[in-house]
This record gives structure tokens, sequence and C-alpha cells, in this order.
């Protein structure tokens, strides 16, 4: 049944063998990378062997229950074993998004609502702060435009793993299904007479490009620069600071004004405007291939509500998945990862099936 699993068991044993090669880290980018191919492979093969030895104890149960009865519940608990090894196989041998160990720069744009919505926003970065800490990411806030009552009318945070995360672990992995539209139903602060109002904010979530793998040309960008402002306008700075940076080819616009030189601001801007190119080539290329590679989760039209953080309920509903909890308190201090597997685990079963039909 998994045939192609041997060569699979072949590569990691290859690799296990020159890991241990002291003169292969004199390279440590190919250390790197041959270590987080060993680690891909590692869970595949340990359940595969598992799996081979539950069909080795079926064969010796059947014989055993063919003289004695007694043994009959040892060959169907071998059975199951081997049915659940089987899907557990299945899953592991899905092909996994390349991007899924990368970090992310994850960005919060208030929208509908005003002031209700910033307010939002800075609920939902609060959240992922949260989940951050508890899985033990590194987080750091690139950019903000804070709103009069303390909200966000917009705010990018860059989220990394510390050391080298676990397959299907990593930030990208976990986060790249948190982009769309986030609803919100609750009284406002600003709501003086008690009713229930519905806004929402915009996630937008992008593995954070290496200079390497987007190829940016002096002559393509446009920079401005301009004085960084605080709530209501306020001037906060004196010079200018600010940095807005434009690709003409493409017309993508990344600024940073949280920074107090230019030149920090010109750095963390580039790094919003790398990561937003390279998750603009990943989804041309995504719309380019075709619908059985396609992840049912993943491309959903962003400007489509996503989830729906009910607090008279205190209900938290995912639409894409039909995932629904009532513990919104929790979610909001960062208990997001009953929410994001099922995220995980429908577009599974999507690559699954697309896998199947081939």
């Amino acid at each position: 049944m998994f045939e192609a699993v041997e060569e699979l068991l072949v590569e990691h044993a290859d690799l296990e063998k020159r890991l241990a090669d002291p003169s292969v880290h004199a390279d440590q980018a190919n250390a790197r990378k041959l270590a987080k191919r060993y680690a891909e492979l590692t869970p595949i093969t340990r359940v595969y062997r598992e799996w081979r030895q539950a069909g080795e104890d079926i064969e010796a149960a059947r014989e055993l229950a063919a003289e004695d009865p007694d043994f009959i519940s040892e060959v169907k608990d071998s059975e199951q074993r081997q049915g659940e090894l089987t899907e557990e196989l299945r899953l592991l041998l899905v092909p996994r998004d390349p991007s899924d160990d990368k970090d992310v720069i994850l960005e919060i744009k208030a929208g509908e609502g005003g002031e209700e919505s910033a307010l939002f926003a800075g609920d939902l970065l609060r959240m992922y702060l949260r989940f951050a800490e508890r899985i033990g990411w590194k987080t750091e806030v690139i950019d903000s435009n804070e709103s009069d009552l303390g909200g966000y009318k917009d705010v990018s945070v860059a989220v990394k793993t510390k050391g080298n995360a676990e397959p299907g672990q990593g930030v990208w992995a976990r986060l790249k299904y948190e982009g769309g539209v986030h609803r919100v139903q609750r009284v406002p602060a600003t709501e003086s007479q008690g009713r229930i109002h519905t806004s929402a904010a915009g996630v937008l979530v992008t593995p954070e490009a290496e200079e390497v793998e987007v190829e940016i040309l002096a002559n393509d960008l446009r920079i401005d620069v301009y004085r960084s402002s605080g709530p209501g306008g306020q001037s906060v700075n004196t010079t200018d600071s600010a940095v807005r940076i434009t690709h003409l080819p493409t017309g993508i616009v990344a600024s940073c004004q949280n920074e107090k030189s230019q030149l920090q601001n010109k750095e963390q801007a580039m790094r919003i405007l790398r990561s937003r190119l390279l998750a603009a080539a990943q989804e041309e290329a995504e719309r380019e291939a075709s619908d059985a590679r396609r992840s049912q989760v993943r491309t959903v039209d962003r400007s489509e509500r996503i989830r729906t953080y009910n607090y008279p309920e205190n209900r938290i509903s995912d639409h894409r998945t039909g995932f629904k909890a009532y513990n919104l308190d929790q979610v909001l201090d960062g208990d997001l990862n009953a929410v994001i597997q099922s995220c995980v685990d429908k577009d599974a079963e999507a690559k699954l099936a697309a896998a199947q039909e081939n």
C-alpha cells in the first residue's frame, strides 16, 4: 500500500549518516537544510515501521487464533491498530506547504465599525501575542498606527520561532489560516444605549521572505519619507523619519514609522515589502495551479469573513470549518489551538482527497 515510503526510508537513513559526519556541519546552511529534511522524514519513518510491525502482528495472531480461539481478540486489536496507523501515515504523506517552517509577518487592520473596529483590532493583536507567548514564539511589533481610544488602525507584527520547529508546528504552518476578515459582535465601549454592534477587522498573514527569495531592484522602488504621527494626528517626531516604500511594478506599498531613525524604518518597511511580494508571487502560482493542488482553506477569499467573535454568547465560530465553541474569553487570551487545528484538519482532508483523486 505504501511502496513509495521505502524510498523515503532509504533517504532518511542516508541523511542520518551524513548528519553524523562532522565535515557536513562545516557548511551550516547545508547542515540546516539536511536537518530539516531529516526532521520531516522521521515521523514518516517511525509510523511506517509501526504500521509494518502491526501487519506482522496480525499474521502471527491469525496463526495462533487458528489453533486457539482466545487469540481472536488479539487479531482484532492488531487490525484496529494498523487501521489507525494507516490513516496517520496517509496524513503524513500529504504534500506539505514548503513555507510551513517560515516565520511570518502578521498585519491587523481596522475595518467596518470606526473606533470600535480599531479597539477590536487591538483585541486581536493581544490574542495573537498571547498565543505566541504560550507556544514560545518571539514577537516584534514592526509598525503600528494607534487610534484615539487606544486601539489600532493598523499594526504589523513579526512572529518567529525559537530554534527549529517540529514539522507542521512552524509559525506559518499554524498562523496561515488566520488571514481574512474577523467579525465581532458586542456592545461597543462607545455605545451608550447598550446595543450590540457588529464590526470587523482584517488580518493578513504572509511568510517572512529572506532577501534571496525575492529580487527587488532599486529602480523599481519609490521611497517617500514623512513625519511620524501618533493618535489624533499629533506630531511625535520633528524629523522626517517615517518611510513609505512603493514597489512600482506591482503597486504594493509598505510603510513604517515606529523606529527612531529613517534607516531603521526603511529596513522594517523592506521586511514587510519582501513578505508581501513573496505572498503575491505564491498566490499567483496558486491561481495557475490545478484545483487538485489547492487548499480549500488556504484559498478562501480574503474579502469573506472567516470567523465571528460573539461576546454576549461567549462564542467563537469559524465559518470555513464549522468549528464552534463557547470559550471566547479563553480564545482571546491566546487559547487558539483548537480553532487553528480545525483549519489544519480541514486543509489536510482536502489535500488527502485531492491526492486520492490523482
